[in-house]
């Protein structure tokens, strides 16, 4: 009945198969005109050591090739900037959270748990908050900007302009440069023209700053120091407190600390963004793009296209 069913690993000799107890029984009474119950249909499977089995996640795809080299060079890139006291950065979006009595995984301290709705159903949702965050390497200082709209790039250098204007500028006076670490995709993707060309816009061209920025390669975001430095943080913070409203999320996010000395900053962004917008090649074109020698699909500056700035 499940022959034609039935996978298993070569190594260990585990088999598994596909359909459900009460199907075979189906069959077996169908085709057979035998009446077998589930436990005697799972007793028989187990003695041909076929049982239940869900994915197992062991198999690593091939790396990119490049991937120790980009980790070398991106290394050597926060080392110089480094000692030459100029400004690092890693940035990314945290999980999109839905604003209501919604459940948050984790648990508090209380005499009572609180009820939240049964359901996850996003209608429910007062809105969503789309926390952009930024976090300063050198000061362990975190910056995060809520969303309400979109994850766009618009967002995300919305979320450095506000950053580097109200509190980059002057932890770094005078700096000519600024060093973004940022994952491969998402609205700061290294595919993404939009996320290029409104760096060119709104900071090397607002700000007369040049902008470095270096990709992490693919399935490499965990290395990426904002997940485990600032937003690890920000869920033990709110870990098991419903999300009911926005001040909830932006007080959540400015308690969290750690006793290594993490500050965080957060601001509401209430800016409606348009998601698809693009870039044409004339468009392109015009933009102060330099790409390293090192991985170049991974790594460039972009340099202000006019003197003077917004300061």
């Amino acid at each position: 009945m499940v022959d034609k069913d039935v996978a298993g690993n070569p190594e260990t000799g585990q088999n598994w198969t596909c359909q459900s107890l009460s199907k075979i029984q189906t069959a077996v009474a169908e085709q057979e005109g035998v009446t077998l119950s589930q436990e005697t249909i799972r007793g028989l499977l187990k003695e041909e050591e076929i049982s239940p089995k869900s994915n197992n996640k062991r198999l690593h795809p091939q790396p990119h090739p490049d991937r120790d080299r980009q980790f070398e060079y991106l290394n050597s890139q926060r080392d110089a900037f480094a000692q030459a006291g100029w400004p690092s950065i890693s940035v990314d979006t945290k999980k999109k959270e839905l604003i209501g009595n919604f459940y948050n995984r984790g648990q508090q301290w209380c005499r009572q748990a609180t009820a939240v709705n049964t359901h996850d159903f996003p209608s429910y949702a007062q809105g969503q908050a789309i926390p952009y965050g930024i976090y300063d390497i050198r000061h362990n200082r975190g910056y995060v900007t809520v969303g309400q709209s979109a994850d766009t790039p618009e967002l995300a250098v919305d979320a450095i302009a506000w950053w580097w204007s109200g509190f980059g500028r002057w932890l770094y006076p005078e700096t000519p440069e600024l060093l973004i670490l940022a994952d491969g995709g998402g609205s700061n993707g290294y595919r993404t023209r939009r996320w290029k060309q409104q760096l060119q816009e709104k900071i090397a061209d607002a700000f007369d700053l040049a902008v470095t920025v270096c990709h992490y390669p693919t399935g490499a975001s965990k290395w990426n120091p904002i997940e485990h430095r600032l937003f690890s943080q920000i869920s033990r913070t709110w870990a098991g407190t419903p999300l009911t409203s926005y001040d909830v999320v932006l007080d959540g996010i400015r308690s969290t600390t750690t006793t290594t000395g993490l500050r965080v900053e957060a601001t509401l962004n209430e800016t409606i963004y348009q998601k698809g917008l693009s870039v044409t090649d004339a468009e392109m074109e015009l933009l102060m793009i330099e790409k390293h020698a090192i991985c170049p699909q991974w790594n460039y500056t972009i340099r202000p296209r006019k003197t003077g700035s917004n300061f």
